[in-house]
């Protein structure tokens, strides 16, 4: 299935470190200057990401987050929002309280202005439970093969996961991904990134070896490259990357500075063979709220209006 050739970028009005992510996103910092400071520091690069994108013809949905109530991560819709090719769009169960504001029924009216919706499916109600999936942070998903590649942590309910993908269509890969303390990194595409034709995944991170045996299987009879990681890398959000595609069909790699420099050259050649790569800086939004480009684009698959 080709990479999507729509992405949607919500502009930050209230960008901040999030102590409730915090409990369990181990790549926050917490920043030494302001709140004011902050915003303007990631609205910079935020809005230079933007024009980066829009200079390699990159078709792009940039919608305005509200001011009130404060939503620190609002820079990040792919946690709460998805699409897929035949007209869905998932919302999804949020780990922290304060980034639920951030699904506005407003959102979803511009997109199904602009777009063809087939149906529109909320798991909200899991968070009275207590179980969450936070979208493609939760799920790498490959749509043409039916895959679903998930981390567990207390992001990605196995419960919720597991209705998800059977009500769905997907086939749920499972496993457990920990950080250089052990602990289970949050998100899964902090661990991975799958594009049309490749694979960036920090082997490293997954210890059970049949389940490390498991991923690399699936994602070599799919046809995916595999370009292994360390967990070094991973934390310079080098598995953090998304493949677009512009409006000529032609194929981005959009990853952030931080990984590129993180990469040797002979990863980086390997990838170029899949793609332009497109570097973009955002070092503040990297560092105080843990997250990286990938994180920032919310892939819309659904098809335009005429």
């Amino acid at each position: 299935m080709p990479a999507a050739s729509t992405i949607l970028m919500i502009r930050p009005a209230a960008f901040g470190y999030n102590d409730e992510t915090a409990a369990n996103n181990f790549f926050q910092h917490h920043p030494d200057i302001n709140r004011e400071a902050l915003q303007e520091m990631a609205l910079a690069e935020f809005d230079a990401m933007v024009e980066i994108l829009r200079q390699q013809d990159v078709d792009e949905l940039v919608l305005q987050d509200s001011k009130e109530p404060p939503k620190p991560d609002a820079v990040f819709p792919n946690n709460w929002l998805s699409t897929s090719p035949d007209g869905k769009i998932f919302i999804y169960p949020m780990y922290a309280a304060n980034r639920r504001t951030e699904k506005r029924d407003e959102l979803l009216k511009q997109l199904a202005e602009q777009f063809i919706v087939s149906d529109v499916q909320d798991w909200s109600e899991y968070e009275a439970e207590g179980r969450f999936l936070e979208g493609t942070g939760s799920m790498v998903i490959d749509h043409e093969h039916e895959m679903i590649y998930a981390a567990i942590s207390e992001r990605t309910s196995l419960a919720v996961l597991e209705k998800f993908a059977s009500g769905n269509g997907f086939q749920a890969i499972v496993f457990l991904a920990t950080d250089m303390e052990g602990k289970p990194v949050y998100h899964t595409n902090v661990v991975m990134a799958l594009g049309e034709k490749f694979a960036v995944l920090c082997e490293e991170a997954i210890e059970e070896e049949w389940e490390l045996i498991a991923v690399t299987q699936l994602l070599e009879t799919s046809h995916h490259t595999i370009i292994p990681i360390t967990r070094e890398q991973m934390y310079a959000f080098a598995g953090n990357m998304l493949e677009i595609k512009n409006r000529k069909g032609e194929s981005l790699i959009v990853l952030s500075e931080t990984a590129k420099r993180a990469l040797r050259p002979e990863q980086l050649t390997k990838l170029e063979t899949f793609g332009k790569l497109i570097p973009v800086s955002v070092p503040t939004i990297e560092k105080v709220e843990g997250g990286s480009v990938r994180c920032m684009m919310a892939e819309i698959f659904l098809k335009r209006k005429t």
